[in-house]
């Protein structure tokens, strides 16, 4: 059976300190994302939950970037952080209709990062992953949720989010808790326990091991040693893997992306 690609990154491209450390000195501005496209294989797209950009935006950024690069866009405030998920209907068709469709197939997953006081309720959930469209304008669409509060660490959630072919974000987290269930058809990876005192903000041998994990998670495992709550693992399949390095030790974040690319 063949495994799955696994795309590995970073959190949006613009960051001072990245200057000097991961950029050129002298590297113009505008020439950041195209630069880091060159040594990256993903990005995960903050800017978007923010606000909302044009079409031509999109469609710069697909046209400064390789052939298999891929974004990974975070869904807008406006979808997750309302008191009702099941009424965010509006903002979600807004939210992919503003010309996320630009990127081709460099569209990566949506982002669907709910609020640390978000507590799993089990009707509103299941109303909320019914409103997230499968295409938009003939290109199809794929959804990764990430949930940080302790209460969707429960089967029930796991079995919706499956039956809804959603996929769920793994968080390698100090603050939140790590939900490791696959399910869909992709991994989403975000390792935010980096530490300053690492070159690649990982420990060389915690690198060995992330790479180890992506690969079976590319090839439809569910690796041993992480926290799982569903009573059934998945159906066993290869499934694009997505491993962004965000937050922790940000400034060294580049570097351990392009560490565990070298490892794969």
């Amino acid at each position: 059976m063949a495994a799955g690609a696994i795309r590995v990154g970073i959190g949006g491209w613009t960051y001072e300190p990245w200057r000097g450390s991961f950029y050129p000195e002298k590297l113009p501005h505008k020439r950041e994302l195209e630069y880091a496209a060159s040594k990256l294989t993903a990005i995960e797209v903050n800017g978007t939950f923010y606000s909302s950009f044009k079409p031509a935006t999109f469609a710069g950024w697909r046209d400064a970037t390789p052939d298999g690069f891929v974004f990974a866009l975070k869904a807008s405030r406006y979808c997750v952080t309302r008191k009702k998920l099941a009424e965010a209907g509006e903002s979600i068709e807004r939210f992919v209709g503003q010309g996320i469709v630009e990127l081709g197939d460099k569209l990566g997953p949506i982002l669907w990062q709910l609020a640390p006081t978000r507590r799993y309720d089990a009707d509103d959930i299941a109303a909320f992953l019914a409103l997230l469209p499968a295409r938009h304008e003939g290109v199809a669409l794929r959804h990764a949720i990430e949930v940080r509060h302790d209460s969707f660490m429960v089967p029930e959630f796991v079995a919706a989010v499956r039956a809804a072919g959603v996929s769920l974000v793994f968080a390698d987290s100090a603050k939140y808790p790590a939900l490791a269930d696959v399910s869909g058809d992709l991994v989403y990876a975000r390792l935010e326990n980096g530490e300053e005192r690492f070159v690649a903000g990982y420990a060389p041998a915690a690198l060995d091991e992330w790479a180890a994990t992506a690969k079976a998670w590319a090839a439809g495992e569910q690796p041993d040693g992480l926290r799982y709550v569903a009573d059934e693992p998945p159906a066993k399949q290869p499934r694009d893997v997505f491993v962004f390095f965000i937050n922790g030790a940000k400034e060294r974040a580049p570097h351990g992306a392009m560490a565990l690319i070298e490892r794969l």
